[in-house]
């Protein structure tokens, strides 16, 4: 799967895995006393970026969120967007800042230094893989804005969320379940879904060796994620029908609805094993994470009848004189199936006076994705069991990080860092038709696409502390990007192979320079400044993933780019006595914009393309307050509102749509959270989430709202309570979307959600 250095990269993972058992083992009986809970990150804090936006997140900020997946925890941050369109949503993608929530590789996520992102696809397939870390596990979350740190690489353009969980250091056990129901009615599915979710976890201190393990199982049901209207026909003997919806789409143009694709049932488990280890004043942490995961969509929704009452479900149909098409396949079954594991490995000590070294390894496998889907619906009377199967062969990526951390220079004030970072990326994906879908037997190839890409990099970020008043940041990070062994499929039928077609390799170097300075006048601000331009290199997908399927096309581009990004941060921070307010100037100026747009064609088909856009601009206005005991005692409150204004600014192959909207940027975006401490026990606490309408195209021709395929604007209030007893119990309810607002962001966002919760430490 991966070069001969990534198998080096992994024996020597290995190794440090055995020894640092093996050391634990044998220094386990000199117990050391038992310690408080700890967080292995707090101690990476020499990070030399102190005047970078960023905001830091700790288990108490949680208590008003209704947590049911980790994506819940960052999702009221400021300038950040989740979009998860239900609960077990696999493709919960994330945009901040400029970066919209489907430009996925502008954003990172790392939990306890092993990464999350998925830097393999893009759009919805790209979404940060969560599920990899249970929320109940998590003890603090840190999210820096843009790319104002050398440490990061480019694809930081919108920022990077750091996620670190507790070390034990005792003996604990936690168990936690979460029951949670939602009641949704749009088109014509009107049904309520619900789903629960059960955690637990075992950690133990043993002398230098802490163990901890955790198993995670989420089973939920979503609401219809797609809505079906029907193409034109020019049939002469089309069957009447009775019961589409009249509809306009999100161009306005009126439509046939005739279907959905009905509940998604979905089934998560993950299994954490964790095991850290001090060597004196050395640490390491060992991170291994197993996720099997399972949807399906098994019952699609016709709204059609024919004349005898009997439902209809593909073929040409006629309504009060309209005429439409239903593809047979479009109402067909599906289901997904998905095991990935992680390794991840940090190595943490002083190698002199104020010299600390710090090692992360990761190697992250997929090791089954694979999608099956019907022909047709098994109450069409054409079904058979003939349908298509999406298999991911060898893809994963692997990573290896070298950092040092200097507190001292020589000159007063001054921290340094420096590092070097490898990062490889493979993925490769077979569609083919199957005589039997369920079984995912073999018949031929519709088309194959693949390759790899490498990215390695040097970096250094300076801190210098001037003075009370001043301090300095300087950054530098050069890149070495390459793309490999990439193909896509372009078969001739009068040849016996399914013919592939090789993709030439590709390199490209650049620095990229960080500054960043800060005044502080007076005790209470504080004024910064920061600078930072950064390269987002091309991901496997975009340069190689060509293929032909039921449902979507894909078109690959294996000439694009990097993304080159020149972005700003004016911040001006104001302590008062309950907190501190604070306001975010920002500007983002990005050319070679590498933007996957698709096009729903009449019955559900989606072609997709990606296409670089000359340049696009981003201005805006964020202000955040976060108060303790406002007003009265024990009221704490989290608030953030930004202004954005997204504009694309230069496009030479289509200068119509210069001056245009970038896509899913709303100006507005704001987040509330409230918490009342009632009592040392009781917490009772008030979330509110707003966001303006916005466009999904570039041309901005999608102006409808409240139907399928708008990008809505939402205004969503939600509630929780909790309430821990002196034995450890807890117990908790809430309820997010209170109004049941029905809203679009292409998919529907769920309905008014019902939870109750139940966790007990022992």
């Amino acid at each position: 799967m991966f070069s001969l250095p990534t198998r080096k990269l992994l024996s020597l993972e290995i190794a440090l895995i055995l020894s640092s058992i093996a050391a634990g083992a044998v220094q386990a009986a000199n117990e050391a006393p038992l310690e408080e809970v700890v967080v292995w990150g707090q101690q990476t804090n020499e990070r030399a970026a102190s005047s970078h936006p960023s905001s830091l997140l700790t288990q108490q900020d949680l208590v008003s969120i209704n947590v049911a997946t980790t994506e819940d925890v960052v999702k009221f941050e400021p300038s950040l967007v989740i979009r998860r369109r239900f609960i077990g949503d696999s493709n919960g993608t994330m945009g901040m800042r400029g970066s919209n929530m489907f430009q996925t590789s502008r954003s990172m996520v790392f939990a306890d230094g092993v990464p999350l992102h998925y830097l393999l696809q893009s759009r919805w397939n790209g979404a940060p893989r969560w599920t990899m870390v249970s929320a109940s596990e998590i003890a603090q979350v840190e999210v820096l804005y843009g790319p104002f740190s050398a440490e990061f690489s480019g694809n930081s353009m919108g920022g990077v969320v750091l996620i670190e969980s507790a070390i034990p250091q005792q003996r604990e056990f936690h168990f936690d379940s979460s029951f949670f129901s939602q009641n949704f009615d749009a088109y014509g599915f009107d049904e309520t879904v619900a789903g629960h979710k059960e955690f637990f976890s075992y950690g133990d201190k043993f002398g230098d060796t802490s163990v901890y393990f955790s198993y995670n199982r989420l089973d939920s049901e979503s609401q219809p994620q797609t809505f079906y209207y029907g193409g034109s026909t020019s049939s002469v003997t089309p069957t009447s029908v009775t019961g589409a919806i009249v509809d306009n789409d999100e161009r306005s143009t009126s439509r046939l609805w005739f279907g959905d694709t009905g509940v998604q049932d979905t089934l998560t488990e993950n299994f954490k094993l964790k095991i850290g280890q001090d060597f004196g004043q050395w640490q390491a942490l060992l991170n291994i994470a197993y996720e099997d995961r399972f949807n399906g969509a098994s019952s699609p929704n016709t709204y059609l009848k024919n004349s005898s009452g009997a439902s209809i479900w593909s073929g040409n149909a006629i309504q009060d004189g309209t005429k439409f098409n239903v593809p047979t396949s479009r109402l067909g079954v599906s289901e997904q199936e998905r095991d990935s594991l992680s390794l991840g490995l940090r190595l943490r000590g002083p190698i002199a006076e104020d010299v600390v070294f710090e090692a992360n390894l990761n190697q992250f496998q997929v090791l089954r994705d694979q999608s099956r889907s019907s022909l047709s619906n098994p109450n069409d009377v054409a079904y058979t069991q003939a349908g298509q199967v999406n298999d991911f062969g060898d893809t994963g990526w692997s990573s290896a990080e070298a950092k040092l951390f200097f507190n001292d220079v020589g000159v007063d004030g001054v921290g340094l860092i420096v590092g070097a970072r490898h990062d490889a990326y493979e993925l490769n994906m077979d569609v083919y038709n199957s005589p039997n879908y369920q079984a995912a037997s073999f018949a031929n190839f519709t088309s194959r696409s693949g390759g790899e890409t490498q990215l390695d990099a040097l970096f250094a970020q300076m801190n210098w502390d001037i003075s009370s008043q001043w301090d300095l940041g300087l950054g530098i990070r050069w890149e070495s990007f390459t793309s490999d062994s990439g193909y896509f499929s372009d078969d001739d039928a009068a040849t016996p192979a399914f013919d592939l077609v090789s993709v030439p390799s590709s390199s490209r170097k650049e620095f990229s320079p960080k500054f960043s300075v800060a005044y502080q006048p007076a005790e209470k601000w504080r004024f910064a400044y920061a600078l930072g331009q950064a390269y987002r290199f091309p991901i496997v997908e975009e340069l190689f993933s060509q293929y032909s399927a039921y449902n979507a096309i894909s078109v690959a581009n294996p000439e694009l780019q990097p993304e080159n990004g020149l972005h700003h941060n004016f911040m001006i921070e104001r302590q008062i006595d309950s907190g501190v307010l604070r306001v975010n100037l920002f500007q983002e100026t990005i050319k070679d914009v590498v933007e996957s747009q698709s096009e729903n064609l009449p019955g559900g088909l989606s072609v997709r393309t990606f296409i670089p856009i000359d340049e696009t601009q981003t201005q805006g206005v964020e202000f955040i307050a976060n108060l303790d005991s406002l007003v009265i005692e024990g009221l704490d409150v989290r608030f953030n509102m930004v202004f954005t204004d997204s504009e694309i600014v230069k496009n030479r192959p289509d200068p119509g749509i210069e001056g245009n909207v970038y896509p899913r940027m709303p100006e507005w975006r704001g987040n509330l959270l409230m918490t009342y401490h009632l009592s040392s026990q009781w917490d009772a606490g008030l979330n509110y989430q707003y966001a303006s309408d916005s466009f999904g195209r570039n041309d901005n021709t999608d102006r409808e709202d409240g139907v399928y395929g708008a990008q809505d604007g939402f205004s969503r209030l939600g509630f929780k309570t909790t309430y821990n007893f002196t034995s450890g119990v807890a117990l908790g309810l809430g309820v997010d979307n209170i109004s049941n607002e029905v809203a679009y962001v292409a998919h529907p966002w769920p309905g008014r959600t019902i939870y109750a919760n139940l966790s007990y430490d022992f």
